[in-house]
């Protein structure tokens, strides 16, 4: 059974730092990627950062680059996603989720749906002016 645990986020003014974890289990893969998602109320679900367990390779939206660092604890299966320089517009719920990465990078950069991956169950980030 793979299972996703989220844990983190919070309520933080702008300027300020959030770290966000997703521990990955059961997933039968070893190569794969773990990306990160938000949607605030009212817009899309947008595809924020991601990470190959296999190359390390990340990718990061144009939102969120310089400011965001994904990264992978490969003996724990955990992704972190380090929020830095937080602004009122990175208000969101933030989702991470799991695929073959020629599955879900397309959705991280593109947009759109995947229904072979798994998603966890979501953080809130709040961040005031």
């Amino acid at each position: 059974q793979v299972q996703l645990v989220e844990s983190g986020g919070g309520s933080v003014q702008a300027g300020g730092s959030l770290r966000l974890s997703c521990k990955v289990s059961g997933y039968p893969y070893n190569n794969y990627c773990v990306a990160w998602f938000r949607q605030a109320p009212g817009k899309e679900r947008e595809g924020v950062a991601s990470i190959s367990t296999g190359t390390g390779v990340t990718y990061y939206d144009d939102s969120v680059k310089g400011r965001f660092t994904i990264s992978q604890d490969t003996a724990k299966k955990t992704f972190y996603l380090q929020m830095d320089s937080l602004k009122p517009e990175d208000t969101a719920m933030y989702y991470c989720a799991v695929d073959l990465c020629s599955r879900l990078l397309p959705v991280v950069v593109q947009g759109g749906d995947f229904s072979s991956g798994y998603w966890g169950q979501g953080a809130q980030v709040t961040v005031s002016p």
